[in-house]
């Protein structure tokens, strides 16, 4: 008779341990392809997340803000509305970017389809317009807009701003003189007023001599010289008299009296 207490044998438990081992590999097996699924479909999101972000203007850390069309390789290449297309060129390449104020040595042109940053012109550092300068490069002076090498005559170097500043400086506007017609100041129609200034040296330490300033404008004269009628008067009456003789010369019709 066979014992009924059946001593394990010493390799029982190693195959215990590889049973359990093939489960484990085949669960593996199982979740591999669900794993890859899942990988797949985060990536799909992504990249779908990145080209709204792309679209928006909100991507590429920052670069493309404000854009309504923007790439990884040249930036923007279509501003929001109000906002200025800046280019920036290093060697061959340019890339572009949105902003609201063009930099230091640029101005803004505003079109119909896109408003762009402008470079200034080669002497001038910063302008308002292609044609008007703010600031100048060194060794330029700026008057009136415009860089020149050397300041015109009649006007001295500001030292720190290098602005071409007038010797004189004008005093304000005197009153306007009375209304003259043919040296009188009474009569009708027409006359001129006229009204000066006198211009002073910049700075006090100078003598150089200023010339008076004058303007004039056209002025109706309001008062009648003495002894003098009004036109409007004496045309009104010139007529009067005239109708008055055309109906004393009228023949009388047979019959009227």
């Amino acid at each position: 008779m066979r014992n009924a207490c059946h001593k394990p044998s010493p390799h029982s438990g190693c195959r215990a341990v590889g049973a359990l081992g093939r489960q484990e590999h085949q669960a593996a097996q199982m979740r591999a392809p669900l794993c890859l699924l899942l990988l797949v479909a985060h990536a799909v999101d992504m990249l779908a997340l990145h080209r709204r972000k792309k679209q928006a203007g909100t991507g590429l850390g920052g670069n493309c803000t404000g854009c309504v069309i923007c790439s990884e390789e040249n930036g923007c290449s279509t501003c929001q509305q109000r906002l200025f297309l800046f280019i920036r060129r290093e060697g061959i390449r340019q890339y572009g970017k949105c902003v609201h104020d063009c930099p230091l040595g640029f101005f803004g042109i505003r079109g119909q389809e896109a408003n762009r940053c402008k470079k200034c012109g080669a002497t001038c550092d910063s302008c308002f317009s292609q044609d008007f300068c703010i600031r100048c490069k060194r060794r330029f002076h700026l008057y009136k807009g415009k860089c020149l090498p050397t300041c015109p005559p009649g006007t001295l170097t500001h030292q720190s701003t290098r602005e071409c500043q007038e010797e004189c400086e004008p005093s304000p506007w005197g009153s306007w003189s009375p209304c003259i017609r043919n040296g009188k100041t009474c009569g009708s129609g027409w006359g001129l007023e006229t009204r000066v200034r006198e211009a002073g040296p910049a700075k006090q330490e100078e003598t150089a001599s200023c010339r008076v300033l004058s303007e004039s404008r056209k002025c109706p004269i309001k008062r009648l010289c003495p002894g003098e009628r009004n036109p409007r008067q004496k045309s009104r009456k010139d007529r009067r008299q005239r109708k008055d003789r055309k109906s004393e010369r009228r023949p009388q019709q047979p019959g009227s009296q």
